[in-house]
């Protein structure tokens, strides 16, 4: 359904009162219907390839027969100039196809390449890389997707497969207390034992109202299993990362929970925050921020 729905943003439906111009009129009105060709697509920078496969359902979708040909596997590590792939076929589905195949490659490139980049620096001390729900509407799968493609971990794919408490949870539901109670009796009512109970924490305060909680209810087993510790790295007028209150929070918590950080992760920061100590780090501009890898496609007859 995405493949189609991202060809049919360029050949608009015969509905639309268009008639015979529903089609790619630049293609129709300059190659001949028989006309074949291949198609060498090719990377124009350093970068993590990925999307192979769904650009190859572009390019079949777009018109029969056409054979594709990577050169390399999704999630490989490619060269400027370096040949991704070929695609074989009538000329006039391949330049349909271009440009769709082409934004979902790129794109996911992108967030791969970027995520990889993260997850070097991260790994060696012990930390793995995670995304966010901060994904373009429609493509979540797929931004996700590349993450793993990329090394990363996906954090939760929805609003239903993680319980993750943060400030405006705890302002509604009354303080960190009251929320973990009612997390958990949820769980119970809803045979729910394998749901994870995340919860926020900013400031030092908070993390040990977490602990408190975490000690009063211990008899009830109403503890978070993670710890969310938001923007306790902090941006430096240097640009540099400051990480002495998400160092003491890790200290304080000393592996009674798991421990993830965000805010300020950048690929310049990343590797201070992970030295902290904690468990995981996620970023939410893999995948709001993308930049997309250059890739092109050339077409010869």
């Amino acid at each position: 359904m995405l493949v189609q729905r991202a060809l049919s943003e360029d050949l608009v439906s015969a509905a639309a009162g268009l008639g015979d111009r529903a089609e790619d009129v630049t293609t129709a009105a300059t190659v001949p219907e028989e006309a074949t060709a291949s198609a060498r697509i090719q990377a124009k920078e350093a970068g993590v390839a990925a999307g192979l496969a769904v650009a190859g359902r572009v390019f079949r979708a777009a018109g029969e027969p056409v054979s594709v040909t990577w050169a390399v596997e999704d999630g490989a590590r490619v060269e400027a100039g370096d040949t991704v792939g070929q695609v074989d076929g009538g000329a006039r589905p391949l330049l349909v196809a271009e440009r769709a195949a082409l934004n979902f490659m790129q794109r996911m490139s992108g967030i791969a390449t970027a995520t990889r980049r993260m997850v070097e620096r991260a790994r060696p001390h012990g930390a793995e890389i995670l995304d966010t729900r901060k994904t373009a509407p429609g493509l979540r799968a797929l931004d996700k997707w590349a993450v793993r493609l990329g090394g990363g971990t996906n954090h939760r794919l929805g609003l239903h497969d993680l319980i993750l408490i943060k400030d405006n949870h705890l302002a509604a539901a009354g303080g960190v207390r009251p929320a973990l109670e009612e997390a958990h009796r949820y769980c119970e009512k809803h045979d729910a034992g394998d749901l994870q109970i995340e919860l926020e924490a900013r400031t030092l305060d908070e993390v040990r109202a977490a602990l408190d909680a975490a000690g009063e209810a211990a008899s009830d087993g109403c503890g978070p299993d993670i710890v969310l510790l938001d923007n306790m790295a902090r941006r430096t007028e240097s640009g540099e990362v400051d990480a002495t209150m998400l160092r003491k929070a890790v200290e304080r918590i000393d592996g009674r929970f798991r421990t993830e950080a965000s805010g300020n992760v950048t690929p310049q920061t990343v590797e201070a925050i992970a030295k902290t100590g904690v468990d995981a780090i996620s970023s939410g501009a893999l995948t709001h921020s993308v930049r997309a890898l250059d890739l092109s496609m050339r077409l010869r007859s």
